[in-house]
């Protein structure tokens, strides 16, 4: 199978995260090239995740950056179509919900290339969000599509998609399980930011509808100042970008800092006597460490950890988000959710299967 190639497009902070146990596996049966579009660009976003989980750096980067919508996917489509030609891969493997996730998807299905998507059938009904419309069409367009809970297969199902699904569990079990202890030994944050276990909330904003809306923003800046502990806020690079064009100050108790790798941001995570976040896979992360999440959002695509009670949905209401902080802690037992760390492994088969 050493013959059969590989091309792996990755683009964003997260997509690093889950390719790293998927290459591993995937390396020791096919060829495999990373494309990294160049969505995240800056150390803190992408490179310092291809050093810390010892990832072979990308064969090709597109350089793609920031911009628009419509501007970013279509230079990555662009880009992609040219490289997909050139390689003739046998398959292309995109991850979650990203522009880059779209861009791949799009280039491999126009050129008749079976595509795969990891982490697919999330869903949070919420069309106004551009991730749910990425990670809808991405699953439209497959050719295999790797499942993390049951409440994924259902959602394809329930739109008629059922060829070629695999419920695998989630592959960002497998990194954390890998990195974990790495993290313990090599991470100083806490030492370096003065923090004691347990003592500090972690915080982390990113999505459009709570960056580009200065009330939203504004609301969740007031509802980490009225927090009676220190808020780490290691802050996304749209995020500051917005915050300091509309003048929002965070209070004296809010920690800004600059993105973290992900040995700190483990060890934050794992560390916290909160997380409050609008980001899908920080909700998931909190909940595999056993830390309660607060999450920044009306509805959720991981929806089995607000039923598992360890995660609650506050939208950016600060009265909301501090009662919740105040005097809400999980009661219910932390289930095994997203499968036995071994969904790289699992994924690697199957396209084996499929592709011999």
């Amino acid at each position: 199978m050493m013959d059969k190639l590989i091309a792996s497009v990755v683009g964003a902070r997260p997509q690093f995260v889950k390719a790293a146990p998927v290459s591993r596996a995937l390396r020791r049966v096919f060829q495999e090239v990373i494309i990294h579009t160049g969505q995240h660009y800056d150390y803190g976003m992408s490179e310092v995740f291809f050093k810390e989980m010892d990832m072979h750096q990308p064969d090709f980067n597109l350089g793609v950056g920031g911009g628009a919508h419509g501007d970013q996917t279509g230079r990555m489509l662009i880009e992609l179509e040219k490289i997909f030609m050139t390689l003739k891969p046998d398959c292309v493997l995109v991850y979650g919900d990203t522009n880059s996730t779209l861009a791949g998807a799009l280039a491999a299905v126009k050129l008749g290339i079976p595509l795969v998507h990891v982490e697919a059938g999330l869903r949070s009904y919420n069309r106004s969000m551009p991730e749910e419309i990425n990670r809808v069409l991405t699953d439209h367009v497959s050719t295999l599509l790797f499942c993390p809970t049951d409440a994924a297969v259902s959602n394809l199902a329930n739109e008629g998609i059922i060829n070629g699904v695999h419920r695998v569990g989630d592959v960002m079990y497998d990194a954390l399980l890998h990195n974990l202890e790495l993290s313990r030994k090599n991470s100083a944050i806490l030492q370096r930011l003065g923090l004691t276990k347990k003592e500090f909330a972690l915080a982390t904003v990113h999505r459009a509808a709570n960056t580009d809306d200065r009330s939203r923003m504004q609301a969740l800046l007031s509802a980490f100042g009225s927090l009676d502990v220190h808020v780490v806020f290691p802050v996304h690079p749209r995020t500051q970008k917005m915050m300091r064009e509309w003048g929002i100050p965070a209070e004296s108790n809010v920690k800004l800092i600059e993105p973290v790798g992900y040995f700190d941001m483990l060890a934050l995570l794992e560390n916290a006597n909160c997380v409050l976040t609008d980001s899908g896979g920080v909700q998931k992360e909190a909940y595999l460490v056993g830390t309660r999440c607060i999450t920044l959002r009306e509805e959720t695509e991981w929806v089995e950890t607000v039923e598992a009670g360890w995660n609650k949905l506050a939208g950016t209401n600060p009265d909301t988000i501090r009662s919740l902080f105040v005097s809400w802690f999980p009661t219910g037992e932390r289930v095994l959710l997203y499968g036995n760390g071994n969904a790289a492994d699992e994924i690697a088969a199957v396209i084996q299967q499929v592709l011999g």
